[in-house]
C-alpha cells in the first residue's frame, strides 16, 4: 500500500478511510494492525469483475489474514475460501460461510482434520502426494462420503520471487511431479470414496509478473487434456494464486484485469471451471501498522529508531528482508522537516528484530507514530509471543467507523492455559 485509494494523507493527517491513524492510536494504543475494508472489498470485486462470464470460483487464501472479521466481509461478498489447516476451516465455518465453497489445500494435512472437512462437506482437497489420495479415500469411505480431489502438480515454472515463497520447482516440498501426474490420476481413479474431477497448481507469491503464471497455466492445460483422453471427468482447473503487490514505489504490478484477460483467451471451449485463491493481492494492501517511537538512539555515526512494534509482531523483514515503506503518521505540510538515515528497530532481544535497515525517512522523535505499510498479509498471522510480549489487536475500518476485529492481548492472556508446577511435586529422589 503505497498511500493512494483508502489509506491517504488529509492535510497533517494520515488517514484510513475517513479515520484519522492518530485519532485510532489515541484510542486503542500501538502496536496495532489497521484494515480498510473498502480496500479488502475493492480487490475482491476486481477478481470477480475481471472473471465476469468465465465459470470460475474465487477462493480467498485464508492463511494471509484470517480474521473474523476480514473473513465475514469476504463471506458476504461472495468469496470462497483457501484453506491449509483445520482450524482455517473452523474460522470459515464461524463466519458462517457456506462448506461447499470451501478447497482445503497444504502439503501434510492430519487424518482429524481430514474427517472434520469431510464431515463439513467441503467443496474438495488439492491433494500433495499419491499418498494422501489414498488416506483420503481410506476415510471417505469410513465416513460413507465422497470426496472431490485435485492432484496438485509441480509445474517446474520459477516464479521469480523469494525462494521461501516459490513453491512451483522440482526442489520444493509441494506437489507432484508433473510427468508422474498422469499415472497417479489413473490410479486414483480405481480408488473409493473419491472423484478426481480437478487439477491444481500453484507456483508461489508475490509474483508481480504474468508470465510465469501463465507458462504453468499452459503446462496445466496440456495435463488437462491428457486426462481427459483418458476418460477422466476434468471439471475445473485450480490455479492457486500467488499474484504480488507493490512493495516499493518502485514495484509495478500487473493489474488483475489484465492478468485475467490473458488467462481467459486460454481457457475459451474447453468448459473448465477456473478457481484462482489469492490472498496478498486482496489484504496486503489494505493494511498498515501502527508503532510509536519510543527512542531514537545513536551509536556513533549510527541511528536507530527503536519503536514499540517489534519481529514477534510483523515478522517479514526479518524472514524475508521484506521491504515495507515506513511513513509518518503526522507530516509537515509544506515539505520542511528534515531527513535522516536510519534503521528502524523493535524492543525485541534480537538483533534480527528490525523493519528497515539504513532507511532515509523523515526526521522523527520520541512519541511520533509511524504507519508500516501493505501490512495486511502475513503480518499478524504470523505474529508470536516472543519475548512474552503480547500480541497486537487488529482493528476493521469502514469509514469513520472502527471495528475491533481481535483484542489486544494482557499479560494474563499470555499465562492462559499454563500450568506451574506445585512445590511439592518433582522433589528429586535421595
Amino acid at each position: 500500500m503505497l498511500i493512494d485509494g483508502e489509506f491517504f494523507y488529509r492535510g497533517n493527517a494520515l488517514v484510513c478511510e475517513d479515520t484519522d491513524l492518530s485519532g485510532i492510536a489515541r484510542i486503542y494504543g500501538t502496536p496495532t494492525y489497521v484494515y480498510s475494508k473498502q480496500a479488502v472489498v475493492s480487490r475482491f470485486r476486481a477478481y470477480r469483475s475481471a472473471l465476469d462470464g468465465l465459470p470460475h470460483r474465487v477462493c480467498y487464501a485464508v492463511k494471509a489474514n484470517s480474521n473474523l472479521a476480514l473473513l465475514s466481509v469476504l463471506a458476504r461478498e461472495g468469496a470462497g475460501f483457501d484453506i491449509v489447516s483445520g482450524g482455517e476451516l473452523y474460522r470459515v465455518l464461524n463466519v458462517d460461510a457456506p462448506a461447499n465453497t470451501v478447497v482445503f489445500s497444504g502439503v501434510g494435512k492430519t487424518e482429524t482434520e481430514i474427517r472434520f472437512a469431510l464431515q463439513s462437506g467441503i467443496h474438495s482437497f488439492n491433494c500433495e502426494s499419491e499418498e494422501e489420495v489414498g488416506q483420503i479415500s481410506r476415510i471417505a469411505v469410513q465416513e460413507k462420503l465422497t470426496a472431490s480431489i485435485a492432484v496438485r502438480v509441480n509445474p517446474d515454472v520459477n516464479a521469480v520471487t523469494h525462494p521461501y515463497i516459490s513453491t512451483g520447482l522440482r526442489e520444493h516440498k509441494f506437489g507432484v511431479d508433473m510427468a508422474q501426474a498422469p499415472e497417479i490420476y489413473s490410479r486414483a481413479a480405481g480408488l473409493p470414496g473419491i472423484v478426481a474431477e480437478g487439477v491444481s497448481c500453484h507456483i508461489g507469491s508475490q509474483i508481480l509478473e504474468a508470465d510465469p503464471l501463465l507458462e504453468a497455466a499452459e503446462k496445466m492445460l496440456s495435463l488437462v487434456k491428457e486426462l481427459r483422453s483418458r476418460g477422466l471427468p476434468i471439471r475445473y482447473l485450480d490455479l492457486g494464486g500467488g499474484l504480488g503487490v507493490p512493495y516499493r514505489a518502485s514495484d509495478t504490478a500487473m493489474p488483475i484485469h489484465a492478468f485475467i484477460e490473458r488467462l481467459r483467451t486460454k481457457l475459451d471451449g474447453l468448459g473448465l471451471t477456473l478457481m484462482l485463491e489469492p490472498g496478498r493481492s486482496i489484504v496486503a494492501e489494505a493494511g498498515v501498522l501502527l508503532t510509536r517511537v519510543l527512542l531514537v538512539k545513536k551509536n556513533g555515526a549510527k541511528i536507530f529508531v527503536i519503536v514499540d512494534a517489534g519481529m514477534n509482531d510483523l515478522i517479514r523483514p526479518a524472514l524475508y528482508q521484506a521491504h515495507h515503506e515506513i511513513l509518518p503518521v503526522e507530516r509537515d505540510v509544506l515539505g520542511g522537516g528534515g531527513r535522516m538515515t536510519a534503521d528502524v528497530v523493535g524492543p525485541v532481544c534480537e538483533t534480527g528484530d528490525f523493519f528497515a535497515r539504513n532507511r532515509e525517512m523523515p526526521e522523527v522523535k520520541v512519541g511520533d507514530l509511524l504507519a508500516v505499510c501493505t501490512s495486511g498479509a502475513y503480518g499478524f498471522v504470523l505474529a508470536s509471543n516472543y519475548n512474552s510480549r503480547p500480541r497486537a489487536c487488529e482493528l476493521l475500518v469502514s469509514g469513520d467507523r472502527v471495528h475491533v476485529a481481535r483484542e489486544r492481548e494482557t499479560y494474563a492472556d499470555l499465562v492462559r492455559g499454563e500450568h506451574a508446577v506445585a512445590l511439592t511435586m518433582g522433589r528429586p529422589a535421595d
